[in-house]
């Protein structure tokens, strides 16, 4: 079972080290990854890869096998996040640029920490 939808195109972005998506859904462009069989450092760089390549109106989805507990105070001056059990061990993250962010997020800080048990 593939976790995005038919319609995806793949794109790519300097620094990713799984690869990305670009589709539609509930009339808004998403940009997609699965870390979910990665492990650590990946979530966070790619996450950081990601939200540095997010547009205005765009969202960004990370599937994770955890949510990225030591990413969140890292982002959360510039992006709003959703975090969606999807019931089957995995986890659906869901990130949106924050209207009149801080321009506070360094995306060369891909260094976990914070979650307390290692999880980016």
């Amino acid at each position: 079972m593939d976790i995005f939808p038919e319609n995806k195109v793949e794109i790519s972005f300097d620094g990713a080290t799984v690869p990305f998506y670009k589709f539609e859904e509930n009339g808004v462009e998403c940009i997609a990854f699965n870390t979910s069989k990665s492990g650590h450092p990946e979530p966070m760089v790619n996450a950081m890869v990601g939200l540095q390549n997010l547009g205005d109106n765009q969202h960004l989805i990370m599937i994770n096998h955890k949510p990225p507990m030591g990413l969140f105070p890292k982002i959360e001056a510039d992006f709003d996040y959703e975090v969606i059990d999807l019931d089957n061990g995995l986890f659906k993250v869901v990130f949106s640029k924050k209207a009149n962010g801080a321009n506070a997020t360094d995306f060369n800080d891909r260094n976990c920490s914070g979650g307390g048990d290692g999880v980016c």
